[in-house]
């Protein structure tokens, strides 16, 4: 999937950096708008570390790429003051259904891929590995410092692009990350989206090892047990199969895991100490 070079549409001055609007066009024929949201320091800064955030689900198509200064409930707030102060800079996407791309509707959408042999889950990756062409490109980005953050949905886009994407220097992946078929059989499978969908995959690889070609760049995976998406079975096997594919290429130290037991579908303010201490050691120091 190609894109032409997005437009500013507009620029705001964000606690002494500055966050652009962008609109990138789609090059798959459809010409859909894709809205977009750079947080950046002013210009003649030194470039920075900057990170793919990817936004969550939730059900609430409202919320897309604004998600990074607006924040939602369980994240204990946006992630863009943190981010500001830490010195790394953020380009988030509306994912297609959600935020300005609300029609069509995710299943319109998931439709109509699987009908051509595509899927939505696939679409998404590509705008996302779009958005690290455009970091690895710009000035104001240090290109050899470019991560991916995400929350639920963001969270497994995020390690799946880390999977795809050997730009990804480190990933940081919150409450999502689980074995599928173990989803599967117990249906809790059915309480993700549709994008989530990929045909044929089970027989193939499980998510621990898809994640695990991430390695040996840092990754970080945080979970809370009482998380209807990473329910203890299904996130013990996908852990497992993590774990072995960084002890192949012996970069375990690349590997770092954040559990709590008692937490469900929500970034906890421990979780989010964890997250940015995570960030700034892999993308900083």
């Amino acid at each position: 999937m190609g894109f032409a070079a997005p437009r500013i549409v507009e620029v705001e001055d964000y606690l002494g950096w500055q966050i652009e609007h962008l609109i990138f066009r789609a090059g798959n024929g459809t010409g859909e708008d894709i809205p977009a949201y750079f947080l950046r320091p002013q210009t003649g800064h030194r470039p920075v570390p900057a990170l793919v955030y990817v936004h969550a689900h939730g059900n609430n198509y409202q919320i897309g790429g604004v998600e990074l200064t607006a924040g939602r409930p369980a994240l204990q707030g946006p992630y863009a003051p943190d981010l500001v102060r830490a010195g790394i800079a953020a380009l988030s996407f509306d994912l297609p259904a959600f935020g300005a791309r609300q029609h069509p509707t995710e299943a319109a959408r998931a439709k109509a891929h699987l009908w051509q042999g595509q899927t939505l889950f696939g679409q998404m990756l590509a705008e996302l590995m779009t958005a690290v062409d455009f970091l690895g490109a710009h000035p104001a980005v240090a290109a050899d410092r470019i991560g991916a953050l995400g929350f639920s949905m963001g969270s497994t886009l995020a390690w799946w692009l880390a999977a795809l994407d050997t730009r990804i220097r480190a990933t940081s992946a919150s409450c999502s990350f689980a074995d599928l078929a173990s989803l599967v059989a117990t249906g809790e499978h059915d309480r993700h989206g549709i994008y989530m969908t990929v045909p044929g995959l089970l027989p193939l690889a499980r998510s621990g090892q898809i994640a695990g070609l991430a390695a040996p760049r840092a990754l970080q995976i945080c979970v809370g047990l009482q998380d209807w998406s990473t329910p203890k079975a299904a996130f013990d096997l996908a852990r497992v199969d993590l774990e072995r594919a960084y002890q192949t290429v012996s970069t375990v130290e690349q590997l770092q895991f954040h559990v709590e037991p008692t937490s469900g579908h929500v970034v906890t303010t421990e979780m989010r100490a964890a997250v940015l201490e995570f960030l700034m050691g892999a993308l900083i120091d």
